[in-house]
């Protein structure tokens, strides 16, 4: 048996052009290993096991041929692809902002085989840590949402909210409710999402203001999505909107910023059936749009019918406290014609890496990072203010609305060549939002853009005395949060990363053996494959950034 026919090695050559193969060192098996393969199945060769496992009549009649790289190679050419990227200063906005990963999870969870390599935590006996990891996030989510029961995690925020639409449908008796309301102050994306998601349901999407949706006028409306904060800023008091809804027996889904729940009524506590969102600001870089994972949670009475998965606390056969998965419904690999959520794309590594961020940083230290992002756009606010500019009445978050009389092209032009990426609304508003990285210098750059050449009337220094005294608002959270023991242990990076050292031994990775189950997870990234994603070039560039940007994303899609 010669499995080497079917094995091309590469060709003798000069010493100094000897490579290391990529596919040899990661992959692992040597000719001679593959020989014992192929006489355990009874195959002559690789082409022969391929010829009777694989028909020919299904087979791609051809494809294209890249000629094959060693590590170096490849990770010089992605530096060279990762250079065509330009990462400006975004106030973009839309559910995606900037924020700082703990050098401490950076290196011991982003970066470490032991977290990144294991499969979604079926099989509880090996996933222990992962597991604890995940009723963390669950807990997190909970408790900033103020709802009973959180999942442990989905697949963005869009999507997230189209499976709020079907879980309301499903939690009505009414086959003929058909209608769902979508407030125009939801996130472009959400709503695109979410109409591409009601077709096949034959649900009728209807867009509009909710102070003046008229849930009796629409029978047979079944839901309703707000977003909390609006897209373009506003902090609306939806309370009397989710009593309307109640009345016509609709539930409410509020598409919620979990940061700006640190500091603003929950969706639990104002009358929403449904909270959820992206933890994408919790330390997961912007990656050009993903992946990051989002988040849901409900009421009790509606957990069965909630999508994705659920980390249950039992006790084991000797009495002992053991995780679990306790609900995993709908999922594709065991209710294939029933799936509408697939839990084993639903952002492990990311959920794991949020839930760290909040255990890490605790209910202060996310309080405090909060309020530091509302005092400068507050601080913002005032400024544009005094230069003419409208930016809104109601409370605000980290966004506002910037309005002008005369078109804004000049300062939007200006911003650019300063290398700042602003969202733009029309041609005379714009977009401006607030995040974890921004200073008190970007603000005043900011109202220079908007200066536009003018004396600002007032220094930055009494703004922000100005800014300080911070008005009082009924929507101001008054619960606690975060309030279980686990945010409140680990303040010290050396404490953090024992305790995720602890995690890590209670799961089966690559860095213990081969993982049963196959799958198409992230056991199969090589080294090599993972390092290029802590790149500020891919790890910092914002979904919405101008095309001409993210060349070097574009050209690697392509």
């Amino acid at each position: 048996m010669n499995p080497r026919a079917a094995l091309p090695l590469p060709k003798a050559s000069h010493p100094s052009e000897t490579r290391e193969e990529f596919a040899s060192r990661h992959v692992g098996p040597r000719p001679e290993d593959i020989g014992r393969m192929l006489q355990t199945l009874g195959s002559a060769s690789l082409d022969a096991l391929t010829d009777a496992a694989l028909p020919r009549r299904i087979r791609a009649r051809s494809l294209p041929a890249f000629a094959s790289k060693s590590e170096t190679e490849a990770l010089a050419e992605l530096r060279v692809l990762a250079s065509k990227n330009q990462v400006f200063r975004s106030y973009i906005g839309l559910g995606y902002y900037d924020c700082i990963t703990p050098p401490v999870l950076v290196r011991n969870i982003l970066e470490s085989p032991g977290w990144y390599t294991p499969y979604t935590p079926y099989q509880a006996e090996i996933s222990q840590g992962r597991l604890e990891a995940l009723l963390n996030f669950q807990t997190m989510v909970a408790e900033l949402t103020g709802l009973e029961v959180a999942n442990a995690s989905m697949l963005d925020e869009s999507t997230a909210a189209a499976e709020a639409m079907a879980m309301s449908r499903a939690a009505k008796a009414d086959a003929n409710a058909r209608v769902f309301f979508v407030s125009s102050g939801c996130h472009p994306q959400t709503i695109a999402v979410v109409r591409t998601r009601a077709v096949p349901l034959g649900v009728r999407v209807m867009v509009g203001d909710h102070p003046t949706f008229d849930f009796k006028a629409h029978a047979g409306t079944f839901g309703a999505l707000v977003q909390y904060p609006a897209t373009e800023g506003a902090v609306f008091d939806y309370r009397e909107f989710c009593d309307r809804a109640h009345q016509a027996g609709a539930l409410v889904t509020a598409s919620a910023d979990l940061l700006s729940l640190t500091l603003w009524t929950p969706p639990g506590e104002f009358g929403a059936d449904i909270a959820v969102g992206s933890t994408q600001r919790f330390g997961v870089p912007l990656g050009y749009g993903g992946p990051h994972a989002a988040f849901f949670a409900t009421r009790d009475a509606y957990k069965r019918l909630m999508p994705g998965r659920v980390v249950g606390v039992s006790r084991d056969a000797g009495g002992r406290r053991a995780l679990r998965l306790a609900l995993q419904t709908r999922e594709q690999h065991i209710r294939r014609e029933k799936a509408t959520s697939n839990i084993c794309t639903a952002q492990v590594l990311l959920a794991v890496l949020a839930s760290m961020y909040a255990v890490y940083h605790g209910p202060e230290g996310l309080s405090a990072i909060a309020r530091r992002i509302h005092f400068l756009t507050r601080a913002l606010a005032l400024g544009l203010r005094r230069l003419g500019y409208r930016v809104g009445e109601r409370p605000f978050f980290d966004t506002l609305k910037v309005e002008s009389a005369a078109p804004l092209a000049d300062v939007v032009e200006a911003a650019r060549l300063r290398r700042i990426n602003m969202r733009r609304i029309d041609s005379s508003a714009v977009g401006l939002s607030l995040d974890e990285t921004t200073s008190a210098r970007d603000v005043e750059e900011l109202l220079e853009l908007f200066a536009q050449g003018r004396d600002i009337e007032k220094p930055l220094d009494e703004l922000m005395r100005s800014a300080a005294e911070e008005p009082e608002h009924l929507l101001r959270r008054r619960s606690a949060c975060l309030a279980n023991p686990i945010f409140r242990r680990y303040r010290s990076e050396t404490d953090m990363a024992r305790y995720l050292r602890r995690l890590q031994s209670k799961d089966l990775s690559l860095l213990d053996s081969m993982i049963p189950l196959g799958s198409c997870t992230m056991k199969l990234n090589a080294a090599a494959e993972m390092l290029p994603i802590t790149r500020p070039e891919f790890g910092r560039l914002h979904p919405f950034a101008p095309i001409e940007q993210a060349q070097g994303y574009q050209e690697l899609f392509r």
